[in-house]
Order: C-alpha cells, then structure tokens, then sequence
C-alpha cells in the first residue's frame, strides 16, 4: 500500500508542477499537500507504477522514438486538414472507421486512445474491449486502403508502446 500511495504521490506532483510551472514556495507546499491528499485516497483504488518506471534505458527509448512518432503525425495531419479547409475544391469525406487494436491493458488503451486522437486525421470514439477494437471517426476514408486502417491510425502507436513494454 505505500509503494501505491508513494508512486501516485510522484505522478500527482509532477502533474501539479507541469500545470501550476511555478516553483514559489507556496505552490511546492500546496502542490505537496494536494499530491498526498490525491495518493491517499487513490492508493486504495488499485496498483500504480510510479514514473521511476519509465527510466529503464530501452523504455526511454522507445518513448523517445513514440513521441517523435506523435509529432510528426501531428504535423502531417495539421498540414493535410488546413489544405483541405484552405482549398475548397478538396472534397471531405469524413466517416466512421472500426479498427483492430493489438493492445489490451488499461494503460495502453488509454495510451493510444489518447495519442491517436491528438493526431486531428482521426478521433477516438468508442472502444470495445471485448473485440479489441476501437472506433474512429476520421476527416478522410479512402475505401480502397480500408483494410488497412490499422496500419495507418493506430498500428505506429501500438507497435512504439510494445516496444516501450507497455
């Protein structure tokens, strides 16, 4: 229980000094209360890796080559949506799209749901455990390359977080 509470008490803190971006010795002291008040009453809710997990030498890696991986999508995909909207003649043909995922734990879901929807060519929407597969709705269907859906939205993601051992 209180390698729980002290691996979300690391992860509260460092959420409350990413978002406050302040090291004032009141928002520490505010930021350490509120961070063990978090970790206290979630540490009862289940295990929890702490972000000392994330310093292994080959999950650093390939987190390293994930985040690249999710920038250069975003850009693609930022630089693709603005021609379309810039240049009426492009036509949109936006729809719903059911792609399998390779993934199943909770924090890897999470992951590429997360990751993949920050890329704007496709949103998540639902997800269906069971089946293991998640539901998009994306900006552009091009029903000749359907089949391969996974390999374009979700399959970089996935194939980076196993890599990571995630």
């Amino acid at each position: 229980m209180l390698s729980r509470w002290w691996a979300i008490f690391w992860w509260a803190y460092l959420v409350w000094t990413v978002l406050s971006w302040t090291l004032s010795a009141e928002q520490v002291i505010v930021g350490l209360a509120l961070s063990a008040l978090t970790a206290s009453v979630c540490a009862r809710l289940g295990p929890a890796a702490g972000p000392w997990t994330l310093l292994r030498p080959r999950r650093i890696a390939a987190l390293v080559r994930l985040a690249g991986i999710v920038v250069a999508r975003v850009v693609v995909a930022n630089a693709r949506l603005s021609r379309r909207i810039w240049s009426p003649h492009i036509p949109l043909r936006s729809g719903m799209l059911i792609v399998p995922t390779g993934v199943s734990g909770d924090a890897a879901l999470a992951t590429v749901g997360v990751l993949t929807s920050v890329i704007v060519d496709s949103q998540l929407v639902d997800l269906d455990r069971d089946r293991r597969q998640l539901q998009y709705h994306a900006v552009w269907i091009d029903l000749a390359e359907a089949r391969h859906n996974h390999d374009r939205i979700n399959g970089p993601v996935e194939r980076q977080l196993l890599r990571a051992g995630l």
